[in-house]
């Protein structure tokens, strides 16, 4: 029937276009009887044709109309056999149909016809349609569930499909807790303790070191090896590396135990490169935590996570280090960078103290003595050591201090900017000079950050010395100065200050290098009387600061004192207050809190039984383990002096000195 259509259809328009041409001729030579009967005969041809054209339409569509109930027929058939579950669900998220793997699998053989999809599994049905795919368990197995909408006859439903991905998921898992990560282990200052060791000392201590490693490795299947005298490279599964943490690295308490000649504790510090595709990337990051650990002084555990860094131990303080070697070079790489800048500029850090503006005045003092202009950028209105300005203008010949504004419109490309006193890029005077400088070099002694400057120069960074100062005088120490020169009594008072400020006065975290330092600096004529006198406040302001005294509270062994009041000076009481707080019997750190605008300040000051610089580090701040502070927006002092008790409370501290 299919063949014989086309070939009458071709007769009949073959025969009509025949009958029509005819019809013409006739017509037209005055034959009208036989053009006439040419002419009904063409129009009898295509009415068949038409009729013809019709029959082979009606039986064309009802070829279709068949076919497609065949096909949808077939498709039903087709996704009830499916070996993934497929459920359809109505717009009140009501099961109306599913096949039979659903029937097996998600329902355990039961009739869910007009149950929720929700309630049967743990399907968050917005998700999904927001997402277009969604992770759920059901009876055991993990599906990943898609949703794919259809209307018929204005009726909306959803078809779901089950996809099973529970081999998957276990392989994933599996992949997961068996990947490899580099572990770096360092022994903190082992030649420095060892130098004066005997042969026999330095032998036990090696064993008891490497046999330590390896009792913390004989927990895992991975493998150690000693790559130096003190370092160490592990590679460890994560899943056991996961026990490590939880454990928060328990070999940094038993590494204490391990002393010199019966009085000299061993310290490790650890970088772990966990989460990297590689080995390649989990050694660059283990190096990278493990850089961080040393910067903060040693005796601690680094890890790096998506949102920064996590930090195990770091009780200890930071041991001094003996030799000078590496300050010598680094003096010699800096005077070679200064000599070939244009000009020199300084900054400290925001709210600069003595320490900050007295290592400034050091180094801009030197360089000035090497024949290169050198500028302070100060802010005067939001400076602590106003006085400490004053009194070197006096002595200083041209222009010293100037604003932040005016040296981010002075430097050029030429130039070097000198940070001090701080590493954090989120700290300094003037974020705008720093960002407009092309060549950087930081000096500081604050233990390390996550947010430090990484694209300086040169990184001087020393957590054991006790200033910034201290750390610039004996910079300057190796500067190769004219013939004659030394500098100026102004700027050795400067640098004075600021060593006695972060020392209290040579009380804390002074070593023999501190002390090397001031001597030097004595030399030079610094005047220990002048320097007092700096420190020197008004009537007014010592009573503020035994009013925050008068308000202290004992908290875990931890004085808390609030001052409910603002003055100028707020910022010079509060850290004096909680140095007072120190002297308190069994308060081994203090806590001064206090309000400028809609910031609440906390100002923290221990002995080194406990270290603040951690407790600080939990609400957003830093410092020093024995000088830190942090900076809470939008919050009562209420609130925040809730917080600190928390983060005293997370903080694991013995109350006696490590």
């Amino acid at each position: 029937m299919k063949k014989k259509f086309p070939a009458v259809s071709l007769i009949l328009l073959i025969l009509l276009i025949a009958e029509t041409t005819a019809s013409s001729l006739f017509l037209g030579s005055y034959d009208s009887a036989m053009g006439m009967i040419c002419f009904v005969s063409a129009v009898v041809t295509g009415l068949m044709l038409i009729a013809e054209m019709f029959l082979l339409s009606r039986n064309t569509i009802r070829h279709i109309t068949r076919m497609n109930e065949h096909l949808e027929s077939s498709t039903a058939e087709y996704i009830n056999s499916l070996p993934s579950p497929v459920a359809v669900i109505d717009s009140e998220k009501k099961i109306i149909w599913y096949n039979i793997a659903f029937y097996e699998k998600i329902s355990s053989e039961c009739n869910l016809y007009g149950m929720s999809i929700e309630n049967l599994t743990n399907v968050n049905y917005d998700s999904l349609i927001a997402n277009g795919n969604i992770l759920c368990t059901v009876n055991g197995n993990t599906y990943r569930v898609s949703s794919e909408k259809s209307e018929k006859d204005n009726i909306s439903f959803q078809v779901l499909c089950f996809h099973d991905e529970t081999e998957y998921i276990s392989l994933k898992r599996k992949f997961d807790k068996t990947h490899p990560n580099v572990v770096v282990i360092t022994v903190d200052n082992y030649d420095e303790i060892l130098q004066n060791a005997k042969e026999s000392e330095k032998s036990q201590a090696s064993v008891e070191v490497e046999k330590l490693i390896e009792n913390f490795m004989s927990s895992t299947n991975g493998f150690v090896k000693k790559s130096g005298s003190n370092t160490f490279y592990a590679v460890i599964e994560k899943r056991h590396l996961d026990e490590i943490i939880s454990g928060k690295f328990k070999i940094l308490d038993l590494a204490r135990n391990i002393k010199i000649a019966g009085k000299y504790p061993l310290t490790f510090s650890i970088g772990v490169g966990q989460g990297a595709e590689s080995l390649a990337d989990s050694e660059k990051i283990a190096k990278q935590c493990l850089d961080m650990a040393l910067g903060r002084g040693g005796d601690q555990a680094v890890i790096k996570t998506e949102s920064g860094y996590q930090f195990f131990g770091g009780v200890s303080k930071g041991m001094e280090k003996k030799s000078r070697a590496k300050t010598r070079i680094l003096a010699n790489a800096l005077q070679d960078i200064i000599m070939n800048s244009d000009k020199v500029f300084l900054m400290g850090h925001r709210f600069g103290d003595f320490d900050s503006v007295g290592a400034s005045c050091g180094m801009a003092g030197a360089v000035r003595l090497l024949g290169k202009e050198s500028y302070i950028a100060v802010n005067r209105t939001k400076n602590l050591a106003s006085k400490l300005i004053d009194e070197t203008e006096k002595y200083t010949e041209g222009e010293f201090f100037i604003t932040p504004e005016n040296a981010v419109s002075s430097i050029t490309e030429n130039d070097l900017l000198i940070i001090v006193d701080t590493h954090s890029r989120d700290c300094v005077e003037s974020p705008e000079l720093y960002s407009k400088a092309k060549s950087v070099v930081v000096i500081d002694h604050h233990r390390k950050t996550v947010n430090f400057i990484d694209n300086a120069v040169i990184f001087h960074h020393e957590p054991y010395a006790s200033s910034a100062s201290e750390m610039v005088t004996e910079v300057i120490q190796y500067f190769n100065f004219p013939l004659d020169e030394k500098l100026p009594k102004c700027h050795a008072d400067a640098l004075l200050s600021g060593i006695m400020l972060d020392t209290k006065n040579f009380v804390m975290r002074t070593g023999v290098r501190t002390f090397e330092a001031a001597a030097f600096l004595k030399k030079l004529g610094a005047d220990t009387v002048s320097v007092k006198l700096l420190f020197s406040g008004s009537i007014d302001l010592y009573r503020r600061k035994s009013q925050i005294v008068a308000s202290a509270e004992v908290y875990s062994n931890c004085a808390i004192a609030e001052a409910d009041f603002e003055s100028d000076d707020i910022r010079l009481a509060a850290p004096q207050a909680a140095d007072e707080l120190l002297s308190i019997t069994d308060v081994f750190a203090s806590f001064v809190i206090y309000k400028t605008g809609n910031t609440v300040n906390i100002s923290a000051r221990s002995l080194g039984a406990v270290n603040v610089q951690v407790i600080m580090e939990k609400l957003g701040g830093g410092g020093h383990q024995t000088m830190a502070a942090t900076q809470i927006e939008n919050i009562s002092t209420e609130e925040a002096k809730e917080k600190l008790k928390s983060a005293i409370d997370e903080t694991d501290y013995s109350g006696q000195e490590t």
